[in-house]
């Protein structure tokens, strides 16, 4: 699911999208099933998914990054999901762009409230606003870029031994060649060799990660 349950209050929080935003849906399923559930978030899933037996299969830390109708983030080190004291490890999609440019700043106001957002640059429906503006190949040698600095965020911050991407944008191919070049403009690093692939499990491994919430 996308947001989080809150540790404290048992509601679900940042599913903005969601009829159960601020609700307490865990206590509500396992009252109308009768047995346990266990939640996460759908990011989180995916990265853990990506971590066992995908594409980031072998690295220690890896970060799965979702590009679609939103952007979503989760971390995996050592096998595990890191969920943070929050429950909001891994949410790039709510930090500012890096390096914003002066046409971009301060940037469109995103559905938290807040400005600027990355992913009200490289969601799906921002990307779609500059290819109606500019055309297909300049809007995605803007994305690229724009793309690369958030990545570089990460690389940054939590220097990954590879970034998994997943979401309707990865199905852009030339994302895995242009964007890890670009990638030395912004790493505090001379040459950084972040691995950046494609999802090995595509679509399913949200659902996937999630029956890993089980032990085998």
């Amino acid at each position: 699911m996308p947001g989080l349950v809150d540790r404290q209050t048992g509601l679900v929080e940042n599913a903005y999208n969601t009829p159960y935003h601020r609700k307490p849906l865990k206590q509500d399923l396992e009252k109308k099933l009768g047995r346990e559930t266990r939640f996460a978030n759908d990011a989180n899933c995916f990265a853990l998914s990506e971590a066992v037996d995908g594409a980031g299969r072998g690295g220690r830390v890896v970060f799965g990054a979702i590009l679609g109708t939103g952007v979503g983030g989760g971390i995996v080190v050592d096998g595990r999901m890191l969920e943070g004291r929050h429950g909001i490890a891994g949410e790039w999609g709510h930090t500012p762009l890096p390096w914003m440019t002066g046409d971009e700043h301060p940037g469109r106001r995103c559905y938290c409230g807040r400005l600027g957002c990355i992913e009200q640059f490289l969601s799906g429906p921002a990307k779609n606003r500059e290819r109606d503006a500019i055309g297909e190949d300049a809007a995605m040698a803007r994305y690229e870029d724009r793309l690369a600095r958030a990545f570089s965020m990460i690389v940054n911050v939590l220097d990954p031994d590879v970034i998994v991407v997943g979401g309707g944008l990865s199905r852009h191919e030339r994302l895995y060649a242009n964007v890890p070049p670009l990638l030395k403009k912004y790493v505090y690093c001379e040459n950084p060799g972040t691995p950046i692939v494609r999802a090995r499990h595509g679509d399913a491994s949200g659902v996937r990660g999630a029956a890993m919430l089980w032990p085998q």
